[in-house]
């Protein structure tokens, strides 16, 4: 086997995400399983260069996982020929400005979403890279979990028939951070700081929508900030003014209807955090992170409504939960890894990868929108995007 280094320079990784999701489980995980074998006889390494702008805690990552290259530096970073590899994992407000640098050095991109703040800021990006010729791709890590990857095979293989809805439940309760500490940073509930539920998760949807069902076509959403004030993490109180809870209806190409619900303030009476369930003329399936349960036509017991007699059957037991179909000894990945390594394969390899910038700014454009409807009390048609 030869092995093929590739540098990467990782910005944001003090963060939660970046960290956990990104460094630890994919970028490393791929060292320790030795590399990504390329079925060429090559193993490809990923070298991560960590980047930011607090020296202490970079320094402590890097000595707690054995790694040498970290610096404050972005732009003596970029400028270092033997990068061939950009992830950027800050803020939302910085990743413009950073990625803009990373394009001007000629380096490949992956980027967390939302890439911008506006639509013309995600455009502009994907414009950038299409004519800097380089290759970049956007973190779309749900549809990679097992239960959406299940859920895919069933629509791949015409289980549902005609496709007539498409509802979806996410949340949990995030803490106010006085009595008890918040498990999300102050800066996701702050406008200013680029915050907000609609900001954050409409994006996922628009993906998640386009891949499995169709693309969206017009959205309707109202968003609402449920909890005004919070503490920040130095316990000092704050006030919310981005929206923590958003409720939008997406119409879908080819006439199905999505409805999704978005919460940091709902207490979770469900089997996993985001739940969907898809409903279909010969069939109908509820899809969390990991499982899929299925309820065919021929199987579909007949309900009648009658509310003087208590329920003797649990409707949760007449599901049947689709199998792994994995093969023996194997088991579903980590999401951000398996799309970390789609990436890597497409920059090395010039592999096919759909999810580039271009993509990005479509989940920025469901954003932006969602908002202006939310704002606007109106239904809003959304244009497909070209560069």
């Amino acid at each position: 086997m030869t092995r093929r280094t590739v540098r990467i320079a990782m910005n944001g990784v003090t963060g939660r995400m970046g960290y956990r999701q990104h460094l630890v489980r994919s970028v490393l995980a791929l060292r320790e399983q030795g590399g990504l074998d390329l079925g060429d006889g090559t193993v490809l390494w990923p070298e991560p260069v960590l980047v930011g702008r607090r020296e202490h805690a970079l320094r402590e990552i890097a000595g707690r996982h054995g790694l040498t290259e970290w610096s404050t530096d972005l732009d003596a970073v970029l400028a270092d020929d033997t990068v061939d590899v950009y992830f950027d994992a800050q803020i939302t407000s910085a990743r413009v400005e950073a990625v803009r640098k990373a394009i001007a050095a000629g380096k490949h991109l992956y980027v967390e979403k939302p890439t911008a703040t506006s639509l013309d800021g995600a455009l502009e990006l994907a414009r950038l890279a299409r004519d800097a010729g380089i290759k970049h791709g956007v973190v779309q890590d749900k549809i990679f979990l097992p239960g959406l990857l299940k859920l895919k095979r069933l629509v791949d293989g015409g289980f549902f028939g005609e496709i007539l809805s498409v509802r979806g439940e996410f949340g949990y309760w995030v803490f106010e951070g006085d009595w008890q500490e918040a498990q999300r940073p102050s800066w996701n509930y702050r406008a200013e700081d680029g915050g907000g539920i609609v900001t954050d998760m409409f994006p996922h949807w628009e993906y998640v929508l386009h891949e499995l069902f169709g693309r969206v076509t017009s959205v309707q959403a109202l968003a609402t900030t449920h909890v005004p004030r919070r503490w920040d993490e130095h316990g000092k109180p704050y006030s919310a003014t981005a929206d923590d809870a958003a409720y939008g209806v997406f119409q879908l190409e080819g006439g199905a209807v999505a409805q999704i619900n978005s919460s940091w303030a709902v207490r979770v009476h469900r089997d996993e955090l985001v739940e969907f369930q898809v409903d279909g003329t010969h069939g109908s399936a509820v899809a969390g992170l990991r499982g899929c349960r299925v309820q065919h036509r021929s199987a579909t017991p007949k309900p009648v409504w009658n509310p003087d007699l208590p329920v003797t059957e649990s409707f949760r037991d007449q599901w049947q939960e689709v199998p792994d179909n994995l093969a023996p000894g194997a088991e579903f990945d980590n999401g951000f890894k398996a799309q970390w390594e789609l990436f890597l394969r497409h920059v090395v390899l010039d592999e096919p990868y759909a999810w580039d910038l271009l993509a990005g700014a479509r989940g920025v454009q469901l954003a932006e929108l969602g908002l202006r409807s939310s704002a606007e009390g109106r239904r809003l048609d959304v244009p497909e995007l070209t560069l």
